[in-house]
């Protein structure tokens, strides 16, 4: 959950979001090292007298051209390696389905039998004290935790996009096509997300909560709602 004036990352629950917030503290030491050598060269220039040194110098044209190429290849390294990781899912332990409506979710667990749920918003006005206000939702997406979730997402009506921060998952819901992601939830907790394309006059009203919990919990919660 974000907190007002914070500047980073909500606190990864997923292994694909710490690869994620890694990767930015690794680009932002790149830019960082860039600026203050550009600053540096700036100043020296701006300092000494001018000379004519610089009029025949392979040397320095030979490192401004292999050192641009260097971090080039610094940052699209593990920047690869994150987007085949974010790509790629083998034999999840769950798949899930989510619809996106105007303006809620239909959730549907594909590895049970009748277990389908519509998850709104609850109003400001029903809201119980303590909880979130337009991030709150009346059913809850409860998943085992440490466990390979797949997710399926699709729309009924207009594009949507089910977004999860902290988990690192952001796939669109586009009307009459499955895109599919999976996650790896490493730790107990609620999970907050919203629909992340605007779609239509009620878009900031359809938020998504997810919740992790042990696997015997899981398994009380699914027999007790599909019975």
């Amino acid at each position: 959950m974000a907190n007002h004036s914070q500047f980073g990352f909500q606190d990864a629950s997923s292994p694909i979001m710490e690869e994620l917030v890694e990767f930015h503290d690794h680009a932002l030491m790149v830019a960082l090292a860039i600026c203050s050598l550009v600053l540096y060269l700036l100043t020296l220039m701006l300092m000494e007298k001018l000379s004519s040194n610089t009029v025949d110098a392979q040397e320095v044209e030979l490192i401004w051209t292999i050192l641009p190429a260097i971090v080039l290849i610094l940052l699209a390294l593990p920047s690869l390696q994150i987007l085949y990781m974010m790509d790629e899912i083998d034999e999840p332990d769950l798949t899930l389905k989510a619809i996106g409506h105007q303006w809620y979710w239909t959730y549907e667990y594909t590895d049970f039998k009748d277990l389908t749920f519509d998850s709104y918003m609850i109003p400001t006005t029903d809201l119980p004290l303590g909880h979130f206000r337009l991030l709150e939702v009346d059913h809850r997406v409860v998943i085992p935790m440490e466990s390979s979730i797949r997710i399926i997402v699709t729309a009924d009506d207009v594009l949507h996009s089910w977004a999860v921060p902290t988990l690192g998952v952001k796939t669109d819901a586009i009307p009459g096509r499955l895109n599919q992601t999976s996650f790896i939830t490493t730790r107990p907790g609620i999970f907050y997300g919203q629909c992340s394309e605007i779609c239509g006059a009620n878009h900031s009203y359809m938020p998504i909560v997810v919740e992790s919990t042990p696997l015997p919990h899981f398994e009380n919660w699914s027999t007790l709602l599909s019975s």
